[in-house]
């Protein structure tokens, strides 16, 4: 069976930028977006992503760059750095891997988002783990050592986000920020969200950043490695965790290393193998590699929730019984303005004790914002998603014609991503040896410093002043 590449694989660099005002389907704003006579460079045709468009002046800052859904508002440093994340980033390395100059030779570990696996198995025409296994098998076959899943990451970083969310509630009448509080796998919806609601955005980082601090940090001591002499590469559903990666909280300027030097989406990692002309049948079957080498771990599971890590449910549940003592078997979703926009509650007694949103694509963020800043959001904890319909959804691989996602596609990962048994982040044997072995127990400062993050309120330098005429 030859490969079956549906279009084009696509880079940032490739999004059409129009010439007129248009809407962004994925968020609310419109954007002017300008050529002078002398072709202004593109990077400066961008828009602005601001929940405060001050209308004094006719520049206006760039405060907030995020929408990757569109390409159509990240500063130019951003773009600059997030262009670098490709396909000839990796093909260096092994490049430079094959020549006799060994000092400048790295260990190329790449590690996949179990959302990104549905994918190769629809391609592959195979079930998930049978599809992890020759994903794998091609990687090693052009120079990879080492392919991890991210799920032992992002079992970690649900964990982290059930204590953190735990102590806040605790603590809510003392602290008017600890409530609602903001949690995702979803790099972008938090860039969406750090100059509106900082305090309230959990701490926990991402998985994907959880995995590049397992990576550079643990992982490089057990193999007698500095963190420079790892390249690390993600494979991811959406292009958003590209402008993680870059953020400069996971930068070590002293090895000048990041904690993820690059991330690349699955339809990139396809057209790699297209690249190769290399069939299915000809890769090798190899099983993925442990962070922590041998383990008696039984194979391929995923989390719960519908296909994004399931942050609501495990929250909600750890939440109902530490803090009411009630077992919640089953969460039943309450759909509001649209299935992107729903809501659960814990009630006892005619009481609700808990009351949870799930709030995915920059439109239902947006009004969850709004009705923030009016004081008329009733929820304890919000997950929040940039794509709407979750990371299975993402543009990296679900992009059909016109840009839309591809809906018989993504149906079908859904389907292959839930035949997967659920396992619990805590009953992982994995994450329990590595919370001793690696940072020496759950609340010692090693692990505050590989787990948690701050959010900052970053703005860009008077160099990035571009023209736009934004509308929310």
């Amino acid at each position: 069976m030859a490969l079956n590449i549906s279009g084009a694989p696509f880079t940032m660099s490739e999004v059409s930028i129009g010439r007129k005002k248009e809407k962004c389907e994925n968020c609310t704003k419109q954007c002017n977006k300008k050529q002078s006579d002398e072709g202004i460079n593109s990077l400066q045709e961008k828009g602005v992503a601001t929940g405060e468009v001050k209308e004094s002046t006719s520049v206006q800052q760039v405060l907030l760059s995020a929408c990757l859904s569109c390409d159509g508002c990240i500063s130019e440093d951003e773009s600059q750095r997030i262009s670098q994340q490709n396909l000839d980033e990796i093909n260096h390395v092994l490049a430079l891997n094959k020549k006799c100059d060994t000092s400048k030779h790295k260990i190329l570990v790449v590690s996949v988002c179990p959302q990104s696996l549905p994918f190769f198995a629809i391609k592959f025409q195979l079930d998930v783990p049978a599809a992890a296994k020759k994903l794998c098998g091609f990687l090693k076959s052009v120079g990879v050592h080492y392919v991890f899943d991210t799920t032992v990451a992002a079992s970690f970083s649900i964990l982290e986000s059930q204590r953190e969310f735990v102590q806040r509630y605790r603590r809510k009448h003392h602290d008017s920020n600890a409530m609602p509080m903001f949690t995702s796998s979803c790099p972008d919806s938090h860039s969406i969200l750090r100059l509106l609601v900082t305090p309230h955005i959990c701490s926990a980082r991402s998985p994907q950043q959880i995995m590049g601090s397992l990576v550079k940090d643990f992982f490089a001591r057990q193999q007698k490695l500095t963190p420079d002499q790892i390249f690390h590469v993600v494979v991811a559903p959406c292009f958003d965790k590209k402008l993680e990666a870059v953020r400069e909280e996971f930068y070590n300027s002293i090895l000048e290393t990041r904690d993820v030097d690059c991330v690349l989406t699955s339809r990139e990692i396809l057209h790699l193998m297209e690249q190769s002309r290399v069939t299915v049948e000809e890769v090798d079957s190899t099983p993925l590699d442990y962070v922590i080498g041998e383990t008696s771990d039984p194979g391929m599971t995923r989390h719960e929730g519908r296909g994004s890590e399931g942050f609501l449910e495990h929250i909600f549940k750890h939440a109902a019984k530490e803090l009411f003592g009630l077992d919640v078997q089953e969460i039943v979703y309450k759909t509001l303005r649209n299935r992107d926009f729903q809501e659960v509650a814990l009630e006892r007694d005619g009481e609700t004790l808990l009351q949870f949103a799930a709030v995915y694509g920059f439109r239902n963020i947006q009004t969850l914002v709004h009705r923030m800043r009016k004081g008329k959001v009733p929820y304890q904890l919000v997950e929040v998603l940039s794509c709407p319909g979750g990371c299975l959804s993402g543009r990296g691989q679900a992009e059909g014609e016109g840009g839309r996602p591809d809906r018989p596609l993504v149906q079908q990962m859904e389907e292959h991503y839930s035949s997967l048994p659920v396992r619990l982040p805590a009953t992982n044997s994995e994450v329990q040896r590595l919370y001793q072995d690696w940072l020496d127990g759950h609340d010692s400062p090693h692990a505050q410093q590989c787990l948690h993050t701050q959010y900052k309120n970053h703005t860009q330098p008077n160099s990035h002043i571009l023209n736009s005429d934004i509308q929310w």
